[in-house]
Parts: C-alpha cells; sequence; structure tokens
C-alpha cells in the first residue's frame, strides 16, 4: 500500500518577483496543502467533477513551482485518502487516471512511483510529498503494530519510547513537522490528515477553491504565517523593565 511518494527538484529555484525581499517574509520550511474544493469548482461551472480535478492538478504544477521558488524546503499535499475510496466509481476512476499520468510526466517513465524515488534522491532541491492512499488514523495504527512487534523481538524497550521514536515509525520518518498547514475550499477540519504531525503547526484556511489557487494565495498564507506567534505548547516570554 502506497502511502507517500517523495520526490527532490533537481535544481535550486529562486522566487523572481519582488514580494519576498520587499516583505521581508519568513518563509515556513515545510508547507503542507489539503486541496479542497475541485468538485465544486467543477459544479459552479456546470462541469463534471473530473474536470475540476484535472483543472487541480494543473493548479497543482504551478503552485509546486512557485513554492520551490519561494524557497519552501517541503511541500506536503493531500492527493488521495484512505477516504477517498468511497466516492463514486468513476470518479474515482478518474481520479487514479490522473495520478497515473502526473506521476509519469515528472520524469517520463513508466514505473513512475518506484523509479521518481530513486532517480530524484540525490537532488537538492525541494521535497515535493504527494499522500496517495493515505489516512493519518491508519498510519497510527500501523506504527503501533510495528512498535509492538519490535517490543515483542526485544528490538526496543517500552521505556525506550519517545516522541522522536515514535515518529521514526511513521510514513513521515525523516521528514520535519510541517510548519504551516494551508486548506482551501474554506473547510474547518484535518480531515484525517497528519494529525501527528500537524501538533504544532500553524493552520490557515483560505475561501478559495483549490483549482483557483495561485502564488497570491500562497504569498497570503505565508503573511499570515508571519504574523503568528509559535510557542510549541509554551508562553510568551514577558518583558520586564
Amino acid at each position: 500500500m502506497l502511502t507517500f511518494l517523495i520526490v527532490c527538484a533537481g535544481n535550486e529555484l529562486k522566487d523572481k518577483g519582488r514580494t519576498i525581499m520587499e516583505e521581508n517574509l519568513k518563509i515556513p520550511a515545510h508547507v503542507a496543502l489539503i486541496l479542497d474544493g475541485n468538485g465544486r469548482w467543477a459544479k459552479k461551472r456546470g462541469l463534471p467533477r473530473q474536470f475540476g480535478h484535472k483543472k487541480g492538478c494543473e493548479t497543482l504544477e504551478q503552485v509546486v513551482e512557485d513554492a520551490a521558488r519561494l524557497g519552501i524546503r517541503y511541500l506536503t499535499v493531500y492527493g488521495f485518502s484512505t477516504e477517498n475510496w468511497k466516492r463514486p466509481e468513476e470518479e474515482v476512476g478518474a481520479l487514479m487516471q490522473l495520478f497515473r499520468f502526473y506521476a509519469k510526466r515528472l520524469l517520463d517513465i513508466v514505473d513512475a512511483i518506484n523509479v521518481l524515488e530513486e532517480k530524484t534522491k540525490k537532488n537538492t532541491g525541494m521535497t515535493f510529498v504527494i499522500a496517495v492512499n493515505y489516512g493519518s488514523r491508519d498510519e497510527i495504527t500501523r506504527a503501533v503494530r510495528k512498535i509492538m512487534t519490535d517490543v515483542e523481538n526485544g528490538k526496543i524497550a517500552p521505556e525506550d519510547m519517545t516522541e522522536k521514536v515514535f515518529a521514526s515509525y511513521l510514513d513521515t520518518a525523516g521528514i520535519p513537522d510541517p510548519d504551516l498547514m494551508i486548506r482551501t475550499s474554506g473547510e474547518l477540519r484535518l480531515s484525517n490528515y497528519l494529525l501527528w504531525q500537524l501538533a504544532y503547526s500553524e493552520l490557515y484556511v483560505t475561501e478559495c477553491l483549490w483549482p483557483d489557487f495561485n502564488k497570491e494565495e500562497l504569498l497570503n498564507a505565508i503573511r499570515q504565517y508571519n504574523k503568528r506567534e509559535r510557542r510549541f505548547g509554551g508562553v510568551t516570554a514577558v518583558k520586564t523593565e
């Protein structure tokens, strides 16, 4: 069962615009995205839902490039969840067809999944992570099973378990937790996405439907991120005279 496809960009990309320098924005190292609103985008235009997904894929192509140019080091997107299998068969089939097309298009290969990861593992640009057939509760459940097996086999003792050790059993092992999570279409829920990893992430929700998302929307999210004070469960230090 595939849960994450990890692709590293081959070249460092630099943003050509003036916005970041002018605003002195701090760029989050890792941004997670929930790409919501493809179906509603199509419905508003009297089109079948799969047209919204196709337009959403085109939007994602541009956003990946924009994110890399802005200096984001990791970009993780919710491509297809374990719950998405409950959608109508025709829509699921269209989504799978789109995924296969775009996975192959990244490097023009036949074995898109395995070869993509192998051929890009030495690249130094932004790491692009696609969550496919992913659900966070499933991920955590599988991690617990692995830990229980390792305890039974004497590979780890219960008293050795820490947050860091637990995280090493997750699908995202070796990837830093997201600094910022962006969800489009105005929905105020996590939808079983990176529940462990998003514990201290800043959340940003926009009413913009995903096919209409663009660089300016991404910058708006980063601007809001810059206004937040990340305390990671602590409190703000009180200044004294």
